[in-house]
């Protein structure tokens, strides 16, 4: 669904009457820094092309009917006031929490239709839950006249996903969905929400950045994101620090010396050095771009992505094979992208280089037998705006 008009038409077809309006939200890659956002470090998503769209109307009544054309199943019908943690409801669980989290801050919702679709991979790592939460938060924003800013939006967000859906992330997702611009990568400060919109004209330097979804669904609901969380936290108390954040780099053997003697878990040790490393790449990645060099960033998606597979360890096979294909084919640079545990890499080439690149990765997939991935570049886009 490309067309305004069909969604439209759509959500007059299931609710009676036209919607007040339409809202997009899209879905991001991360550049660099990952697993940093809930210590509250540095990130650099960017927004895709790729949306969640929303057509939505207002009610007065306290009923809450949700539609995606991309789910099986009929409308899901809550009321605002039953709305609760942890109950369920699926994908609708993202657009009802958003509302629980809007009611739960003193806003007055009363009541809403909505009709999603979304052109936002699932299970991709592209941050599709986000796509969906900033989409609805934009527009009851819009309609109930709240007055909320994209980052107080992108905060409403992350509060649907950690205390509605039950799932720990930080706040990198709901930030670039809400706050990113064209043609830029965000440069986020999760511990105060500052922002810097860093130009990321990759055209302009002969250059593409390749996603490559490897087919491999993640659910970061399952534990493994959760545990990793835990042990980072553990790793700061045990450094006597509020966050991993509070940690310069320059002090990080040091630190891991301290961990190891005091008898810290060995995992406790990998995951700090990945967190304050990651940090540091993603001030390396920030001075390049400032001073124009793009083309130097791809080693350090190299040891983003070593780290991300061996300190951390939420690579996967297809990951892996994406990043050492892509490397043997002439690719800059490559690194997995978002939770791990499947989803996406991305990949950054030379232009020319691009097809002979993607060729040799699905040629690679191929001989290990495993699914075609989809290739497709990420054009830093816009985030979430109101469409009709």
């Amino acid at each position: 669904m490309t067309d305004h008009s069909e969604l439209t038409a759509s959500f007059a077809e299931l609710y009676g009457s036209a919607p007040e309006g339409i809202w997009a939200a899209p879905g991001r890659v991360n550049l660099i820094g990952e697993y940093t956002d809930f210590n509250d470090g540095f990130v650099m998503p960017l927004a895709l092309p790729h949306t969640a769209r929303a057509a939505v109307a207002r009610r007065t009544d306290g009923e809450l009917r949700l539609h995606s054309t991309d789910v099986p199943g009929g409308v899901v019908r809550l009321r605002v006031d039953e709305l609760a943690p942890r109950q369920g409801h699926g994908w609708a669980a993202y657009p009802a929490g958003v509302v629980w989290a809007l009611r739960e801050a003193g806003h007055p919702v009363t009541g809403a239709d909505i009709q999603l679709t979304s052109t936002v991979p699932t299970g991709a790592g592209l941050s599709s839950s986000a796509a969906l939460e900033v989409v609805t938060a934009l527009a009851l924003n819009d309609l109930f006249e709240l007055g909320l800013s994209a980052s107080e939006l992108a905060v409403l967000g992350q509060r649907a996903e950690n205390a509605f859906v039950g799932v720990p992330c930080g706040i990198m997702d709901q930030m670039a969905s809400a706050c990113c611009t064209e043609g830029h990568a965000l440069y986020l400060d999760t511990r105060d929400l500052t922002q810097r919109q860093v130009p990321f004209d990759l055209a302009a330097h002969g250059l593409r950045l390749l996603v490559v979804d490897t087919q491999v669904k993640h659910a970061l609901g399952d534990g493994a994101y959760a545990e990793r969380r835990a042990g980072c936290e553990a790793g700061a108390a045990a450094l006597g620090l509020r966050t991993l954040r509070d940690l310069p780099h320059e002090r990080l053997d040091a630190a891991l010396d301290t961990l190891a003697e005091g008898g810290a878990d060995e995992s406790v040790v990998r995951y700090v050095r990945h967190v304050v490393s990651d940090n540091a790449r993603v001030e390396q990645v920030i001075a390049l771009l400032d001073a124009g060099d793009v083309r130097a960033a791809g080693p350090v998606l190299d040891a983003g992505h070593a780290s991300l597979r061996d300190d951390l360890r939420v690579s996967c096979a297809e990951l892996d094979l994406v990043v050492s294909a892509a490397g043997k084919a002439g690719a800059l640079g490559a690194r997995m992208t978002g939770g791990g545990f499947g989803g996406s890499a991305i990949v950054l080439v030379d232009e020319a280089q691009a097809d002979t690149v993607s060729r040799s990765v699905l040629e690679a997939f191929a001989a290990a037998g495993f699914a075609t991935p989809r290739i497709f570049p990420a054009v830093p886009s816009a985030g979430a705006r109101r469409l009709a």
